[in-house]
């Protein structure tokens, strides 16, 4: 990624998730999301085209941790440095995925987010019958502003887009790391939670596609089909055996540079221009 942009130049590599049935979990993505289920030690491994994620066992509704990949060793060397010069608090990276200078900290809510380079791919090539690559994770907060300031000041996430009420309480912030409009999203709360994760397809005809594979394994959509307004993209989700949603996106924005950060009023037309929504808080 080019210097002028305002970017830390880094995308969403996989996710760890807790898990109380950890094999339960695992089974759900491969049979729902295309891939192959693994033992790796003590975690289950998951793995396709573009997406791999992990389940270990803990807490249900939480990560273990997730983790951005960096194109070169001296683009995260730089960021750490950053990093180090916020005052957050670098521990050793929890994954085995990066090579050895990865490192990891914690937000407000106690989410561990790693940063590091991959010596290999991430999994295979795009598959071109079900292509969704791992694209954002979302977390629920009873203090979204504490986690965008964290975010924002300490991890060099730019905002594109924020929500607030009539009473101009944050009840949503959609934070990136790259060109695509978010990687990282945030909303107000009763309880600090995992909420979903996300993965971006290509297309209208490969959300319908998706909606077919997911529907011959009897795993039926929860809330869409519809557009997104902060991100303008398509998408649907359904739930997991835990109680977290998955999302299938396509079309995401994808922002310039000189891109100004939005506002968008608390309401479900904002999280669904065609329709209902779930509204968080």
């Amino acid at each position: 990624m080019p210097d002028t942009r305002p970017e830390i130049g880094a995308r969403l590599d996989h996710v760890c998730f807790h898990s109380p049935a950890p094999d339960r979990l695992a089974a759900f993505f491969a049979r729902g999301f295309d891939m192959a289920a693994t033992a790796d030690g003590p975690l289950a491994r998951c793995t396709g085209a573009e997406r791999e994620v992990f389940v270990s066992q803990g807490p249900v509704n939480r990560t273990a941790w997730f983790a951005y990949a960096f194109p070169t060793p001296a683009a995260l060397a730089d960021y750490r440095a950053r990093v180090a010069a916020s005052g957050a608090a670098i521990e050793p990276a929890p994954t085995a995925r990066f090579d050895g200078n990865a490192f990891a900290v914690r937000d407000p809510d106690g989410n561990m987010v790693a940063f590091g380079t991959r010596p290999t791919a991430s999994g295979p090539a795009t598959s071109e019958a079900l292509p969704a690559r791992l694209q954002h994770v979302v977390f629920r907060s009873v203090d979204p502003d504490a986690m965008v300031r964290f975010y924002e000041r300490s991890l060099g996430f730019v905002v594109s887009d924020r929500v607030r009420d009539a009473g101009g309480v944050l009840r949503a912030c959609f934070l990136r790391t790259d060109a695509e409009h978010h990687s990282l999203a945030v909303f107000r709360a009763p309880e600090s939670r995992l909420d979903h994760h996300s993965y971006e397809t290509t297309d209208w005809e490969h959300i319908r596609r998706w909606a077919d594979h997911l529907a011959k394994r009897d795993i039926p959509i929860f809330w869409g089909v519809g557009r997104h307004g902060p991100g303008d993209d398509l998408f649907f989700m359904v739930k997991d055996p835990d109680d977290n949603l998955v999302e299938i996106s396509a079309e995401i924005e994808q922002c310039p540079i000189d891109r100004q950060e939005g506002l968008w009023p608390h309401a479900e037309r904002t999280l669904n221009v065609w329709g209902n929504a779930i509204l968080r808080s």
